[in-house]
């Protein structure tokens, strides 16, 4: 092996580790390993910048802005709701997940869940059913349908820009639906059948709280001279509350835990609760406490407020930092009453905890919070718990026309995929479905600059030689099993190293191996890059192995090993179906 793919090598082993380590966010970390290729003379600038030329995060970028249109017209609220039904039981799961798996197909996964969370959460809880039976699911279902058309992801765009690039012709919109589609509806049929088996039921919305109930931390303060001042915490009633639990006292700086029956509360004591979060929103009802932040509870303006539940997103400002750093009731004019992070309890002042990716916060806010903020790259979901607002019939109906108009534009090729992705965010702009400011915050630039770094990490394993090396690898391995073995292995490659890192960046590593190992045994490259897009996309085994996965972890209260149980049968699935359906509608 050369130096310079010595050299490329060591480069994506860091960047790999400080993705899977969540070191630095995506796009940095692979924007940062082009810059070093660049230095050591592996590619040049016009390599590197090669993918910000490239049509794919352009037509990214516009079908974000379709998703956020569809997003705020409030179209697929009253579709999720009429899914529920009366159905039970897989009768349900199966009206719910094969539309989302099939709407996922022509709108971007990780907003449609965004998008149906929400009500899933306020329905499951309206029909005291356990939220957690739906969440992973629907995310799982979402993934499936990406794989159905070439819109249906950004890595399939991507896949297609590097296509491109490559000198082959780019993916047509449906060319992926004869494997994909096959895939995506045996994958969402054993979801319903095996969820109920698999999926833990973490609590309903009025059950009895029990150890696997997702818990939420939140601080009460104990009011001077009011009934608890001078109470022992049996006395007081603390001791058997419905579904909370006491966990500490800190009282004038220092920790009293755990907390004896009888131990006497005194005025000002800050007493640290877990629970659910029905029951810790119960809690601020009770006599002789106030919450840990009643001054920003105070300090809200406006008479009418809700309870809601949002999730810290990957571009949020509050990643890393505290919410008295952020100024969090100023900035955003809610309270955080709770934080729930999956896995373990929070412990300490609310108001010091460093946020991460994924931590869900219960929030005390006006009832136009949601509004005012999922338009924000700050949250991945924002859920009422006090309801869905009503869809906007105008835009509803307009966002309707104009998302058939361009699925019927680009499938009879009247347009290509980027003039007609482009027309479709300038028409909403201009009817105003979206503002400019939606419109802009809709661009996601983490996954948009991840995409353009992208194809200069790949030209880098393509241009050193790197991506021979491995290839020969692979075909000496499984030479054996022939070329079908050959392609089962670039796509078990490309699913392990979907698990560990971003989607984009697998599918750019893993592509010119892919079409090194077709090259190594003089077979058409194109089945191999097919399974490199469905490999990258088909990730069922962690949470952190797909965005959608990470956004329902904390709205759940699950565990890891809760996404692994139902993900194993279904890789198992998509691994077997994709060696047997590949091969047959790309022939080698």
């Amino acid at each position: 092996m050369s130096l310079q793919a010595w050299l490329t090598l060591a480069v994506i082993v860091v960047t790999v580790v400080a993705l899977a380590r969540e070191l630095v966010a995506p796009a940095l970390a692979v924007m940062g390993a082009v810059v070093v290729l660049l230095l050591l003379g592996i590619i040049d600038a016009d390599t590197a910048l090669s993918g910000f030329s490239n049509e794919a995060p352009f037509v990214v970028g516009a079908l974000l802005v379709l998703a956020r249109a569809v997003d705020v017209s409030g179209i697929l609220e009253p579709v999720v709701t009429a899914l529920f039904g009366r159905s039970t039981g897989r009768g349900l799961l199966a009206r719910l997940l094969f539309p989302v798996t099939l709407f996922s197909g022509f709108l971007n996964n990780t907003t449609l869940v965004a998008m149906t969370v929400p009500p899933v959460v306020e329905l499951s809880s309206r029909r005291s059913l356990a939220v957690s039976r739906f969440l992973i699911p629907v995310s799982y279902a979402a993934v499936l349908g990406g794989v159905i058309t070439a819109i249906g992801t950004s890595t399939n765009l991507t896949i297609s820009g590097l296509l491109r690039d490559a000198g082959l012709e780019p993916l047509e919109l449906f060319e992926l639906t004869p494997v994909g589609l096959p895939i995506a509806l045996a994958g969402t049929g054993a979801i319903v059948l095996l969820a109920g088996l698999l999926m833990p039921d973490r609590g309903t919305a009025q059950g009895a709280m029990d150890e696997q109930v997702r818990e939420f931390s939140v601080s009460m303060r104990v009011v001077s001279k009011g009934p608890l001042d001078g109470c022992s915490v049996e006395a007081g009633g603390l001791r058997h509350l419905r579904g909370v639990f006491l966990v500490q006292v800190e009282r004038d700086g220092s920790v009293i835990a755990p907390v004896a029956p009888e131990e006497v509360l005194r005025g000002g004591d800050v007493l640290f609760f877990v629970g659910r979060v029905d029951d810790i929103v119960d809690l601020q009802r009770q006599r002789g406490l106030v919450s840990g932040e009643e001054r920003q509870l105070a300090r809200l303006d406006g008479g009418g407020h809700s309870f809601f539940e949002v999730v810290v997103g990957a571009e949020s400002a509050l990643l890393g930092r505290s919410l008295v750093e952020i100024g969090f009731r100023g900035r955003y004019r809610a309270a955080v009453l709770a934080i729930h992070r999956a896995g373990h309890r929070l412990e300490g002042k609310l108001g010091d905890v460093e946020l991460r990716l994924g931590d869900t916060l219960l929030l005390l806010a006006e009832s136009d919070f949601r509004d005012r903020w999922r338009d924000s790259r700050d949250f991945l979901v924002v859920a009422p718990l006090g309801g869905i607002p009503p869809t906007q019939p105008r835009k509803a109906a307009l966002v309707t026309a104009i998302t058939v108009a361009f699925v019927a534009l680009t499938a009879l090729e009247v347009l290509p995929l980027l003039h007609a992705a482009l027309l479709v965010a300038f028409t909403l702009v201009a009817t105003r479905v979206l503002t400019l400011r939606q419109a802009r915050n809709a661009l996601d630039l983490d996954i948009l600059v991840l995409i353009a770094a992208a194809f200069g990490l790949g030209a880098a394993v393509d241009a050193s030689g790197l991506g021979d090396v491995v290839a020969g690898l692979i075909v000496d391995l499984l030479r054996p099993l022939g070329p079908v073995g050959a392609l089962a292995g670039v796509l078990l490659a490309t699913m392990a190293l979907t698990e560990l890192i971003s989607n984009n960046a697998a599918a750019a590593l893993l592509f010119p191996i892919a079409l090194s190992t077709a090259e190594a045994l003089g077979l058409n490259p194109r089945p191999f890059v097919i399974a490199v897009t469905l490999g990258a996309s088909l990730s069922f085994l962690t949470p952190i192995g797909y965005q959608t996965n990470l956004m329902v972890y904390g709205l759940g209260g699950y565990r890891f090993s809760d996404y692994t149980r139902l993900g194993v049968p279904l890789n198992l699935i998509c691994v077997v179906l994709s060696v047997l359906l590949i091969p047959r509608v790309f022939p080698f």
